[in-house]
């Protein structure tokens, strides 16, 4: 059974071991980014086609899930802070090195090599702060969390504007490693989460030999039919998500005919209203519950994403970004929390790796999907499409997931923790 601290206090470490996961997720974002805002100069410079030059968008996040689930098992062995450390490492580097890259197939290396840390930052990272956040305000901190990512857009998209003109592409991506950097420092020392270290040693005192923790996740069935959910809600999620990011940026310069200089301030403000989205997101979700959020925020992205691209012109296109911006990365202010409290502490760091990263299924297919559809009909109708996504993203939580079964940060003394602790 799990005992819940009354006092749920966030401490100083915990603190500190959010914020550097901020900064680290910042970098994540930075990075995803810069490959999207890049990627017309490096067709152009490679002579690449749509279809191979989303593919490097998919290489990279066929990487991301590769990383993610395996760092997700690992966290559950050896820990989450140790994890997070090198995958921060891991990406930081790869992201510099594509500055030198001369061929496609050394960026696809490259780009596959950095997923496998950027992947693994996230669902790693995250796990380890909803095991320090309390959960009255774990919904807000992790919303705003969510939205380092959106400010290492913002950041990338800002520094496209004169980076990309007047230097380059490969100078770009240089931009990452100092930031990459300060997460690793913030990180240093630090240890894991008191719910992660009391397992662990539940699990040694006990003397029996430990489950394989995805044979676990099979075995219990609430935990079998949750983690089923969620890898359904992740591929959806991530196919809207990605296939939009992906491909706004080529949308805007090939198909309305904005410049690079423009395109790049377009979508610095198109993920500043991201920040807003996920934060608020964050917030109603403590206010209001996890699912009643989720479902809300789900459905209203598919009902005007499609909108906006029908009616976006050059002359529009930059105020109904700020409201696409707005309501496309809502979900994602509050995944982190719904997916951490859906999982005991045993498995935690697995099954939430798993799940989300099975959703790269949705983050591959897309890139590539708008593209071929790109050819037949237009960029503007391959990003249309994914509103369809967005609803399926939210129906299935709505019926199947519910809010807070388990406190991630509560510290359990059991061995084998089945029981959900209600709401903390």
């Amino acid at each position: 059974m799990t005992a819940i601290d009354s006092k749920d206090k966030f401490t100083t470490e915990g603190k500190i071991i959010v914020g550097a996961i901020f900064v680290g997720l910042v970098v994540d974002g930075m990075d995803l980014q810069m490959l999207a805002l890049a990627l017309p100069s490096i067709m152009k410079e490679l002579q690449l086609s749509n279809v191979v030059g989303g593919a490097i968008a998919t290489i990279t996040l066929l990487g991301m899930g590769v990383g993610g689930i395996f760092a997700g098992w690992l966290s559950d062995r050896i820990g989450r802070i140790k994890v997070t450390f090198w995958s921060v490492f891991v990406f930081s580097v790869g992201t510099g090195l594509i500055a030198a890259c001369q061929s496609y197939w050394q960026i696809a290396l490259i780009r596959f090599i950095s997923g496998l840390g950027i992947g693994a930052v996230y669902s790693v990272g995250l796990t380890l702060a909803a095991e320090y956040v309390p959960t009255r305000i774990r919904s807000t901190i992790l919303g705003i969390m969510q939205a380092g990512w959106s400010v290492g857009y913002v950041l990338a998209a800002l520094m496209s504007s004169y980076v990309l003109p007047n230097l380059g592409w490969r100078s770009l991506f240089l931009c990452a490693i100092i930031p990459g950097a300060i997460t690793l420092f913030m990180l240093w020392g630090h240890k894991d989460s008191p719910s992660w270290l009391a397992n662990r040693e539940a699990i040694r005192k006990s003397g029996v030999k430990r489950e394989n923790e995805f044979a676990k996740i099979w075995a219990i069935k609430s935990v079998r039919y949750t983690f089923i959910a969620w890898s359904l809600t992740a591929i959806f999620l991530q196919f809207g998500y990605y296939g939009a990011n992906t491909w706004l940026p080529s949308y805007l310069v090939k198909e309305l005919g904005v410049n690079l200089k423009a395109m790049g301030w377009y979508i610095a403000l198109t993920y500043t209203c991201t920040v807003c989205g996920k934060v608020l997101a964050g917030w109603l979700g403590d206010v209001f519950g996890r699912r009643i959020i989720w479902v809300f925020s789900g459905i209203a992205t598919a009902v005007i994403l499609p909108a906006i691209i029908y009616y976006a012109t050059p002359s529009n296109v930059a105020y109904l970004l700020l409201l696409f911006g707005f309501i496309f990365g809502a979900p994602y202010g509050l995944n982190s929390t719904y997916l951490a409290e859906s999982f005991p502490t045993q498995v935690r760091g697995t099954a939430v790796a798993t799940a989300h990263n099975i959703g790269r299924i949705g983050s591959m297919a897309s890139p590539l999907m708008i593209g071929f559809v790109s050819v037949q009909y237009s960029i503007a109708f391959g990003i249309a499409l994914l509103g369809i996504a967005y609803a399926c993203c939210a129906i299935i939580p709505g019926f199947c997931i519910p809010d807070k079964m388990y406190d991630p940060k509560a510290v359990s003394t059991a061995v084998d923790d089945k029981t959900a602790t209600a709401k903390a």
